[in-house]
């Protein structure tokens, strides 16, 4: 059974920084592509970043790049998503998802939802002061 798991999140004053984490089991983790998305209070699901299954591949969605770093460790079948300079439109729930196949050299396959098959419960991340 496929699981992810996140953690890490909570309540952080604006210009903080938190790392997230998203532990998985039940696939061969290092096979495929993850993505991080979050969804925000009364909004839809957005993207925020992708890595290829071996990490070469990387992609940030524009709102976040310069001040997020998505990563993972295929030892340790986790995923991280490390968010400095946070902002209060960055309060939402945070998800892994994992990926149908291996990544793409292009950014859009990892911002496209049809290309994922599973996403985790998710973590809160409020920023406020």
């Amino acid at each position: 059974e496929v699981q992810l798991v996140e953690s890490g999140g909570g309540l952080v004053q604006p210009g903080g920084s938190l790392r997230l984490s998203c532990a998985a089991s039940g696939f061969s983790f290092s096979t495929y592509a993850m993505s991080w998305v979050r969804q925000a209070p009364g909004k839809g699901l957005e993207w925020v970043s992708g890595i290829s299954s071996g990490g070469v591949n990387i992609f940030y969605a524009d709102s976040v790049k310069g001040r997020f770093t998505i990563s993972r460790d295929n030892a340790k079948n986790t995923l991280y998503l490390q968010m400095n300079s946070l902002k209060p439109e960055d309060t939402a729930v945070y998800s892994c998802a994992k990926s149908k196949f291996g990544g793409s050299y292009y950014a859009d396959y990892y911002a496209d939802r049809n290309n994922f098959d599973y996403w985790g419960q998710g973590t809160q991340v409020t920023v406020s002061s």
